[in-house]
């Protein structure tokens, strides 16, 4: 029998290797006679130069130092910072090819994790759906602030590096709404006017952590809450002045967190300014299925049928409404519902899946552990005008039963 070969990769050892996979958090996947690395902006399809980082006993991370071969399916990132940052990952890989991954993703998740027979989920699942344009979708951004490079008096806002807490300056994100670089600019310019420190996370000192924008996706409203180290802002009224004037803006909030800790958000927010949530409406579509068409070019008709959902800080709110409202409309479309169905939404959130179904079910009952959403879900199901439909607070595990 053959024996396998041991292979004892140094750091700072360079490797070639090709490129044959994604790894969870975006790393190019390669193997050299077994041993697998793991390869930050490497994506599949491509033959790299690698440098060794570090080295466990059966795989270790690498640092790309050249492209020996490009993949067919490498394309040049459009954001100048896409390697930098650590929020999108796989830029650099076409978006066609990106569905392909995260279709064979959900599938061998499936198979390995859930535990199904291959044949069983081959035969089940449907084409992924994509976005006609993968750009400017978020309707929610959490921006970090820190000090910039080059001084420690320049308050500075954008994204963390991969697998840091340092902050990569981001002047306009390309998946977010065009409408943040306004609302970050006016944010800014109040911190420097006014001498606004931003927090530090080492020494638990400093003022301003976060700031999260909201918008929505067919309402146009705008929120900006500003995430502090206290409980108060200085001359609050200067910056509500500049902000409340930005076409939209409906709620200006605050919320403290003075915990030494990486969750974001405090549980105490108060409004500043303006109302204390923001509105926005999925709708209701029609799939349209065609004889012979390719299922990825399946289309959607609009039913003129739409939910609205009230939106405060803290409130858990599909990031990217667009392809939510397909994801929704094809649950509602596979569910087949006749009005006498009863139908559990766990982790409900707002109740966006909740309200969503709740004019074709029978009843509709939600849990979720965030009271505030709760709170929002139960006004949400008022506003819409549905009273077949209960929320509940607390953990999915002792609600459910």
């Amino acid at each position: 029998m053959k024996q396998k070969k041991d292979i004892h990769f140094q750091k700072d050892q360079i490797v070639q290797v090709s490129i044959t996979d994604i790894a969870d958090g975006g790393e190019g996947i390669g193997k050299v006679e077994g041993f697998t690395l793991f390869i930050k902006d490497a994506v599949p399809g491509d033959t790299v130069r690698a440098k060794i980082m570090k080295a466990k006993k059966n795989y270790a991370f690498a640092k790309l130092v050249q492209i020996v071969t490009p993949s067919p399916w490498r394309v040049s990132p459009r954001c100048p910072v896409a390697r930098q940052c650590g929020g999108c990952q796989i830029q650099e890989l076409s978006y066609a090819r990106q569905l392909v991954f995260k279709q064979d993703k959900v599938k061998n998740d499936l198979i390995r994790i859930g535990g199904f027979a291959p044949e069983d989920i081959e035969a089940a699942m449907e084409p992924i759906v994509g976005m006609e344009d993968p750009w400017r979708f978020r309707n929610k951004a959490q921006m970090p602030v820190g000090y910039g490079r080059n001084s420690a008096e320049n308050p500075a806002t954008g994204f963390y590096a991969g697998r840091t807490h340092s902050i990569i300056p981001v002047e306009d994100c390309l998946i977010s709404s065009e409408d943040n670089q306004e609302i970050m600019k006016a944010v800014l310019r109040y911190m420097r006017e006014f001498h606004v420190s931003t927090y530090d996370e080492e020494t638990g000192k400093g003022l301003v952590r976060h700031v999260l924008i909201r918008s929505g996706f067919h309402s146009g409203q705008k929120m900006v809450c500003l995430i502090i180290n206290g409980s108060m802002l200085p001359h609050p009224e200067a910056l509500i002045k500049t902000l409340s004037a930005i076409p939209g803006m409906t709620c200006i909030a605050l919320n403290s967190n003075t915990e030494k800790t990486n969750v974001i958000m405090g549980d105490v927010t108060r409004t500043l300014w303006g109302e204390d949530a923001i509105e926005d409406s999925l709708h209701i579509l029609r799939p349209e299925y065609e004889e012979n068409m390719d299922p990825h070019d399946l289309s959607f008709t609009d039913t003129g049928k739409s939910v609205t959902f009230r939106i405060s800080p803290r409130s858990f709110y599909q990031v990217n409404p667009g392809q939510t409202q397909k994801l929704y409309s094809l649950a509602l479309d596979f569910a087949n519902l006749t009005g006498k169905e009863t139908v559990w939404d766990i982790y409900c959130g707002v109740g966006t899946i909740s309200l969503f179904l709740a004019g074709f079910a029978g009843e509709v009952y939600g849990v979720e552990i965030i009271p505030e959403a709760i709170a929002d879900a139960r006004r949400n199901a008022a506003m819409n005008g549905m009273d077949n439909v209960t929320f509940e607070v607390g953990k999915a595990e002792e609600i459910l039963p």
